[in-house]
């Protein structure tokens, strides 16, 4: 069967979002979404997606661009998703390709992907000259019928939970407090400081982001931990960012704010929670064992220099 590939348009982006979910299926992705992370890429990021087509039919997609938010020069990113059905015929290599001729061209170094563990990814990987770095896991809670720890009747002295609703007048002391989290993120590519104004574009404002549900905790006024939650609308809840400021970490204020944020999901009706942790990143991993998130697929970080 003939494969096409060819560049994105608005019009595919319900497709690509039907892709992204049958090929991980613990990812909580929309059409929406999409289109809007297609539209407001910063300059700097020289976002491209492609799309493969068999038949009139899209069954695979892959993203690519620099990382912007990198501060070693040459950075990259590519993530490539195919059918589970599609797979085998070509469509994965096909993207590949053409994502890595665009990115030589805009001088790219080192290539960063995602790769599923899943017996058959890996070996597609190293084919293309891929090599595994770290290792990482995904997580899955099923709020119908898990027993989620019981939410404390009060909060601790000092301590108050708010949606990020309420600081949509002010956000900026939710993006310091985000800056502080994300440098202490493991992981093997050194980050730059995002601006606020592309912080506020690019996270504040993802139209996936349900300000009701994402939470944060206060201490005597200052924001000291947050948990951020996107959503599918229907019945997939997945967890974006949970984090502490270093001053207040010790004290659970991160669990608190994420349980908060689920038991409101589960009142909310959603059925299905998602999250995703680096292997090193031991604290997380604790604390969302503690809330009855379960062990759902793992994946590992490859990298190729070009």
């Amino acid at each position: 069967m003939t494969i096409l590939v060819r560049e994105f348009t608005a019009a595919d982006a319900e497709a690509v979002a039907e892709v992204r979910r049958s090929a991980v299926p613990h990812m909580v992705c929309t059409g929406e979404a999409v289109a809007w992370e297609a539209a407001s890429a910063p300059p700097g990021e020289r976002l491209r997606w492609l799309v493969a087509e068999e038949a009139g039919r899209i069954t695979g997609c892959a993203d690519a661009g620099l990382r912007f938010d990198s501060a070693e020069p040459g950075q990259a990113f590519l993530h490539t998703a195919v059918r589970p059905q599609a797979r085998g015929r070509g469509a994965g290599a096909a993207l590949v390709v053409a994502a890595e001729q665009y990115l030589t061209g805009l001088g790219a170094r080192v290539v960063h992907t995602w790769v599923a563990d899943d017996g058959r990814s890996p070996a597609f990987a190293a084919r293309h000259g891929y090599e595994r770095r770290r290792r990482a896991r995904f997580l899955g809670l099923d709020l119908a019928t898990a027993e989620l720890p019981p939410l404390p009747p009060e909060s601790p002295p000092g301590v108050e939970l708010r949606p990020t609703s309420a600081f949509a007048a002010d956000p900026r002391p939710l993006y310091e407090a985000d800056v502080e989290c994300v440098a202490d993120e493991p992981g093997e590519v050194t980050l730059a400081s995002t601006p606020y104004e592309d912080w506020y574009r690019l996270d504040w404002e993802r139209p996936d982001l349900d300000h009701e549900l994402s939470t944060v905790a206060l201490v005597d006024g200052e924001v000291a931990a947050y948990s951020l939650a996107r959503t599918d609308g229907r019945e997939r809840y997945g967890s974006a960012m949970t984090g502490t400021r270093r001053a207040y970490r010790g004290r659970g204020l991160a669990k608190l704010a994420k349980l908060a944020s689920l038991h409101r999901a589960r009142t909310r009706g959603y059925l299905l929670a998602f999250t995703g942790n680096d292997a090193a990143n031991i604290p997380m991993l604790k604390i969302n064992e503690w809330l009855g998130y379960r062990p759902a697929a793992d994946e590992w970080r490859y990298a190729k220099e070009l």
